[in-house]
C-alpha cells in the first residue's frame, strides 16, 4: 500500500443534487484515493478542515467504465467515493458554505 499523507487522500469533493440535499444533514460526500481507508480518511477530514468531528464514514468502490476507441478496447480509471458524517456539533465545512 501506499504511504499517504492526509493531504493525498481527499482528491475533491462531489457536487450533485443528492450531495446537496444530504449537506443539510452534514452528510458530505468526497472523492479519495483508491487505497485509502476509512480511518484515513476520517483523519484527513479532521485535519483539513478545521473544527469538524467524524462520526462515521461510509466508502464506495467504483470499477472503471469500458471505452471503446475504434476496435481498440479500454478501460477507465477507477475510483473510490466517500460519505463523511459529522456529528450534531461538528462545524460544517467550509468549501461548501457558497454552492
Amino acid at each position: 500500500m501506499a504511504d499517504l499523507k492526509y493531504y493525498d487522500v481527499i482528491q475533491k469533493p462531489i457536487v450533485t443534487e443528492k450531495s446537496m440535499e444530504l449537506m443539510g444533514e452534514k452528510v458530505y460526500t468526497f472523492q479519495v484515493h483508491p487505497e485509502s481507508t476509512k480511518p484515513m480518511i476520517k483523519e484527513a477530514v479532521e485535519k483539513m478542515f478545521e473544527g469538524t468531528k467524524v462520526r462515521r464514514v461510509n466508502t464506495m468502490n467504483c470499477p472503471g467504465k469500458k471505452k471503446r476507441r475504434g476496435t481498440v478496447v479500454g478501460r477507465t480509471a477507477k475510483t473510490k467515493k466517500a460519505m463523511v458524517f459529522l456529528t450534531e456539533d461538528s462545524k460544517e465545512i467550509e468549501i461548501f458554505e457558497g454552492l
